[in-house]
C-alpha cells in the first residue's frame, strides 16, 4: 500500500487568490488553488492508494477577510470547516492563531466540520469536546493509521488570556513520549501533526533559534522513537526533509503550497520507503467550489476595505523596509501616536511586522489600515523600570550587524523564520544605537522628558499584547506587570483615531539615532 499524507499549513485565511493590496490583485497563493492541487494528488484513491488530507493550524485569522468575518460577519465563521470539508480533510490541527478571536468564535468556525481537530497537548478545565481528541485513527485495507495533533505550547505566551481562559498547554515531547508507545500498539502507521516547527538544522543539527519551547519538531524527532512520519507548521518554512530517518514537511504559509509524504508499505504494514516533497499552487486554477463558497462574502469585505477613512497630510508610505527600522519611519510615528492616545501613555512601541509593509496613502482607506496592520492585536499598559527599557532597548539593537561598515539584518531574525516583527521603534524617549559595540552594549543614550533613564524609575508604556508577554524574546516584559489592556483591536483603534483625527500630519520623527 501507498499511502499519500497530504497537508496545508498556515494558510491565514488567505481563501480567494488575493494579497487583499488592490480590489482586482491576483495572488499566486490561496486555499482555493491549494484545494485544485489537493484534488490532483488525491484523485488516486484505492486500496493500494490511499490520500490522508490534514490542515495543520492557523487557519481562522491573518488576512483581511477573517478580521472582516470575527468583527463584522460571524455567522460566515462556519465557512472556515465548510471549506475544509470541500477539501477532504481527515484531521485539523490547532495553531497559536486559532485562539485570537476567543473559544466560543473557535466553536463557531468549527460548526460545521466533518473530521476531528486533534489536541493532544490541550488540556481543558471546562472539557470541551472542541479539545477532547488528541488523536484519531484510521484504517483502510487492514491498515491502521494514528495521527496525533500536537500545538506549540508556547500558546498561552501570546495569547490573551480570556481567550484561552481554562486551556493549559502541555509540553509536546512529554506528550508525545506519552502518546506514541500507546499508539505503536493500536495502529500500523504513527503521524505526528504538530503546529510547531524544527528549532535544529535538518542537516546539521545545529540550533537555528532560542530554544526556549515555542518550536521542539527536532526534539520530538530525536526524543521519541516509533514516528513514522512528522506534518510540521508555525514557521512559514517550505521543508521536505528527513531527520532521524523521518520523513518531515512544512508547506509555507498562505496556501503558497501543498505538502505531501509518501510511505510505501510493505505486506505486514511496514514503511519500506517514504518521501517527502512540497507541490507549488501558483499554476493551479483555483477551485471552483471553494471561490462559490468564497465569493460572497469575499465581495463584500472587498467593499468593506475601500472605506474611506481619513486622509495624510504629507508621505506615510514605506519604501526601504530597512531604512525605517534604522532611521525611524513617519508610519511608526503615526502607530505609536495611535496607541499612546488610545492608552493614555506617553511612550509606545510598534514593530514594522514585515517588508511587505505598504504604510499609508494620501487618501486612507480600511484596505491600507488592514495591509499595514496585519495582526489582530490589542494592546497593554506595562509598569516597568528603567533597566526593563534599557533591556528592551538592547534586544531591538541586536536586530542589526554590521559588516564592513553596511548596516545588515542580524540573521536571528531572518531564520529559519523571518522575524521582522520582533525589532521594535519607541516613541516618547530619546535613543541612540551604536553599532560598532559589542551586543548588550549596543545603547549609548536613553532619555525621557530630557533626563537620561535610570535603573530604578518607574515607568510605564505601551505595547502589543504579544510583546506585553514575552513574545519575542523580551523577558523583561511579562504579563505581572500589566497594569491595564485595552479590549480593541489596533485596526479599530486606527480607525477610530482617523475619526477624530480626519488630516494627519506625517512627520518624520527624531528621537531615535543609529551611529555606525
Amino acid at each position: 500500500m501507498k499511502i499519500k499524507l497530504i497537508s496545508t499549513s498556515d494558510v491565514h485565511g488567505y481563501l480567494a487568490p488575493t494579497d487583499y493590496s488592490r480590489r482586482d490583485n491576483v495572488a499566486p497563493f490561496s486555499l482555493s488553488r491549494a484545494a485544485t492541487v489537493i484534488h490532483q494528488l488525491t484523485r488516486e484513491d484505492t486500496a493500494d492508494v490511499w490520500p490522508i488530507v490534514i490542515d495543520n493550524g492557523d487557519y481562522v485569522q491573518g488576512s483581511p477577510l477573517t478580521y472582516f468575518i470575527a468583527r463584522h460577519h460571524q455567522e460566515a465563521a462556519p465557512l472556515y470547516s465548510r471549506l475544509a470539508n470541500c477539501n477532504h480533510v481527515q484531521a485539523g490541527i490547532f495553531g497559536n492563531h486559532e485562539f485570537n478571536y476567543g473559544l466560543d468564535y473557535l466553536d463557531l468556525c468549527e460548526s460545521s466540520r466533518q473530521y476531528p481537530m486533534l489536541a493532544a497537548n490541550i488540556h481543558d478545565d471546562l472539557q470541551r469536546t472542541l479539545f477532547s481528541k488528541p488523536y484519531t485513527i484510521l484504517e483502510r485495507a487492514g491498515v491502521k493509521v494514528a495521527i496525533l495533533g500536537l500545538t506549540t505550547q508556547f500558546v498561552a505566551h501570546w495569547e490573551q488570556p480570556h481567550h484561552i481562559a481554562g486551556l493549559h498547554f502541555d509540553d509536546v515531547v512529554a506528550t508525545a513520549k506519552h502518546w506514541v508507545p500507546k499508539l505503536r500498539q493500536l495502529a500500523d502507521i504513527v503521524v505526528i501533526a504538530y503546529h510547531g516547527g524544527l528549532e535544529r538544522d535538518p542537516q546539521t543539527d545545529r540550533p537555528t533559534e532560542r530554544m526556549n519551547g515555542e518550536n521542539r519538531g527536532s526534539a520530538l524527532l530525536a526524543e521519541v522513537p516509533g514516528i513514522d512520519a512528522m506534518i510540521t507548521g508555525h514557521q512559514h518554512r517550505q521543508l521536505a526533509v528527513t531527520v532521524h530517518g523521518v520523513p518531515v514537511t512544512q508547506p509555507g504559509m498562505k496556501g503558497t503550497n501543498v505538502a505531501m509524504i509518501t510511505l510505501e508499505l510493505d505486506r505486514n504494514h511496514q514503511v519500506t520507503t517514504s518521501h517527502p516533497e512540497i507541490y507549488p499552487v501558483a499554476d493551479a486554477t483555483p477551485n471552483t467550489q471553494v471561490m462559490q463558497l468564497v465569493g460572497p462574502i469575499n465581495d463584500q469585505m472587498e467593499d468593506w476595505l475601500d472605506t474611506p477613512l481619513g486622509q495624510i497630510n504629507g508621505n506615510m508610505l514605506v519604501h526601504d523596509h530597512l531604512q525605517a527600522r534604522l532611521h525611524n519611519h513617519p508610519y511608526i510615528d503615526f502607530i505609536n501616536r495611535v496607541e499612546m492616545a488610545a492608552t493614555g501613555t506617553d511612550i509606545a512601541a510598534t514593530a514594522l511586522f514585515n517588508d511587505d509593509v505598504p504604510g499609508l496613502k494620501q487618501h486612507v482607506t480600511m484596505r491600507e489600515v488592514m495591509n499595514s496592520y496585519v495582526y489582530p492585536n490589542k494592546l497593554a499598559v506595562e509598569a516597568i523600570t528603567g533597566a526593563d527599557l534599557r533591556a528592551a532597548l538592547e534586544r531591538c539593537a541586536s536586530y542589526f550587524l554590521l559588516q564592513d561598515g553596511h548596516v545588515r539584518v542580524n540573521p536571528e531574525f531572518m531564520h529559519p523564520k523571518l522575524r521582522h516583527y520582533v525589532y521594535d521603534i519607541y516613541s516618547g524617549i530619546d535613543y541612540t544605537f551604536d553599532l560598532t559595540k559589542p551586543f548588550g552594549q549596543r545603547v549609548v543614550q536613553l532619555d525621557y522628558h530630557g533626563a537620561p533613564v535610570t535603573a530604578d524609575q518607574k515607568l510605564t508604556v505601551t505595547l502589543n499584547h504579544y510583546r506585553a508577554g514575552g513574545g519575542g524574546n523580551y523577558p523583561m516584559y511579562q504579563t505581572t506587570k500589566i497594569i491595564r489592556r485595552l479590549p480593541t483591536d489596533m485596526t479599530v483603534l486606527i480607525a477610530d483615531y482617523f475619526a477624530q483625527h480626519p488630516v494627519v500630519n506625517a512627520t518624520q520623527p527624531t528621537n531615535f539615532q543609529v551611529h555606525y
